[in-house]
């Protein structure tokens, strides 16, 4: 495996692991919001500091970049804030799992809006991953897999939101750098959730024991993770980047299932892999992995 593909890697696992702290955070009490909206600041910090760093072409006079970006940060708020309530109302698993189907999402999306064309294949691959979800949720027996109604829900809208995300991204990226980006996407973030965060919490977050679980989360759920992901995308293949992004649900349903104590029955299983290898190998022969190379940085 290249340096960069590792890079890749390692802001998968940083993402996984994201999940799991989150669990901890709101198994303590945390709201999600609260949760959320300090993931979404502390990353905000560590963007800020990357476009400090390298502010060339960085875009930030140009009126479409910042458009485009506010639209992907609508969808981070609510890809960060619908993930916390799917796992608060369910599982770190499943919640990782559903919204591991965003591909799916922007495959329906672009072809409402006639940016690509449908295939049979296509369509029965969308039709295995939702057979998987049925699986994975067990909606027709909702709260036998510990998973509500809200929890299946919030899950896929996460799955939704990334994929808002994903075509505001991409159609800001040649108005400006992917640090502009991010800035003014975590900036928008920010603003967001502070309106559904308990307020009271919020204030007591900045004081709590519980200060270096907020800190993790944010540089490795937000910041850091970002930050590597696009260094690591801009030297990997599409296809190489959608294989190591399952490293994140993988990760994410071990740190539930070893560290948090959640249990998975047979069937929940089954859905699982059917998500995880029917999206995989949907991302690599269409070349749209999570962000894959709608987040790539252009060459030179």
């Amino acid at each position: 495996m290249s340096a960069k593909a590792a890079l890749v890697v390692l802001a998968a696992l940083f993402w996984g692991l994201s999940g799991g702290i989150g669990g901890i955070l709101m198994g303590s009490g945390w709201d999600p919001f609260v949760v959320s909206f300090y993931r979404g600041a502390i990353g905000l910090l560590c963007v800020l500091v990357w476009l400090l760093l390298r502010p060339q072409g960085n875009g930030l006079g140009n009126l479409r970049l910042w458009f485009w970006s506010a639209v992907a940060g609508l969808g981070v708020a609510g890809n960060f804030a619908f993930y916390f309530v799917s796992i608060s109302q369910g599982s770190v698993a499943v919640a990782a799992t559903l919204m591991y189907c965003a591909p799916v999402f922007v495959y329906l999306l672009s072809f409402a809006l006639k940016l690509e064309s449908p295939t049979a294949l296509k369509w029965t691959a969308i039709a295995v991953v939702m057979l998987g979800v049925v699986l994975l949720t067990q909606i027709y027996d909702i709260g036998a897999g510990g998973v509500t109604a809200i929890g299946v829900g919030a899950g896929l809208l996460a799955g939704l939101s990334y994929a808002l995300f994903i075509f505001g991204f991409k159609y800001a990226a040649p108005h400006g750098s992917p640090q502009a980006i991010l800035c003014i996407a975590f900036a928008v973030l920010v603003v967001l959730l502070a309106w559904p965060s308990d307020a009271e919490q919020a204030v007591e977050a900045l004081s709590t024991p519980d200060w270096p679980l907020f800190a993790a989360l944010g540089v490795l759920g937000a910041g850091l993770s970002f930050v590597l992901y696009i260094i690591g995308l801009k030297h990997t293949t599409p296809a190489v980047a959608s294989v190591v992004a399952m490293v994140e649900p993988v990760t994410a349903s071990l740190f539930g299932v070893v560290i948090l104590d959640e249990n998975l029955v047979a069937a929940q299983i089954l859905g699982m892999a059917l998500i995880l290898v029917t999206v995989t190998a949907l991302s690599v022969f269409s070349g749209s992995g999570r962000p894959a190379a709608d987040l790539a940085p252009p060459e030179g």
